[in-house]
């Protein structure tokens, strides 16, 4: 008769020390893991660095902005754009048509900084506006952040092609997560010119970059679609 020899079992103290490195690698793995979930976030350029920025803030009566409808060419609706200097808000009611509030400045190479916030309208869905660099006077060519419902947060318009002709062009798919905050919480975005290059920065992550721009300078500006929404810390810094 064969008589099997049973295995002996791991004492407490094996057990314990066992359960003990299980544990360690396990800790070890979510910290890892958090760690890459979080390696991309970055705080906003006017964070990083506050020197060297120029307040666009206008005063009550827009002086240095202007309007353009969008499409160009059309005619302006009521006045909608309007500021709140006691709360430093920068105001589009959204019921004055489609149109772009441009400062009559143009600008070379520089970080656009905005802070928004759409009021909350029950029922509403598809909330829409957009901030704008390096356009042309007119409003024909436009290099827009697209900010609303869902995966926005994504560089959009129309650039110069090197023969000159007006290119068409949209990157939502360069999106993988969807940054832009719902209606009624404040979202902080920077659009950077440097060259040929504009890079969009949505609430802590770079989330589009345009290779291509046609427009070496151009005015800057912001969207009124439709939608209430407040905007703040108006600011720009030129780069060498």
């Amino acid at each position: 008769m064969n008589i099997h020899r049973l295995p002996s079992l791991p004492s407490r103290g094996m057990t314990r020390n066992v359960t003990v490195c299980q544990a360690a690698v396990l800790a070890l793995s979510v910290l890892l893991v958090t760690g890459n979930m979080y390696a991309e976030e970055t705080t906003s350029q006017l964070q990083a660095d506050p020197e060297g920025w120029i307040d666009l803030m206008p005063s009550a009566d827009l002086n240095g902005w202007y309007r353009v409808t969008v499409p160009p060419g059309g005619e302006l609706g009521r006045a909608q754009w309007h500021v709140d200097r006691d709360n430093g808000l920068l105001i589009c009611d959204g019921d004055g048509g489609h149109d772009m509030l441009l400062t009559e400045t143009e600008y070379g190479d520089a970080i656009f900084h905005f802070e928004f916030r759409y009021t909350v309208v029950e029922g509403k869905t598809g909330y829409n506006s957009g901030a704008y660099v390096r356009n042309s006077k007119n409003g024909e060519i436009w290099h827009q952040a697209q900010f609303g419902d869902g995966r926005d947060g994504y560089l959009f318009g129309v650039t110069p092609s090197p023969e000159g002709k007006p290119k068409f062009f949209r990157l939502k798919d360069q999106v993988t997560e969807g940054r832009v905050k719902p209606a009624g919480q404040w979202n902080t975005m920077e659009m950077t010119a440097k060259g040929e290059k504009i890079s969009l920065w949505v609430n802590g992550e770079m989330t589009c970059e345009f290779e291509t721009c046609g427009r070496a300078q151009g005015h800057l500006g912001l969207e009124g679609e439709g939608y209430r929404i407040e905007f703040r810390n108006l600011k720009l810094k030129p780069l060498p």
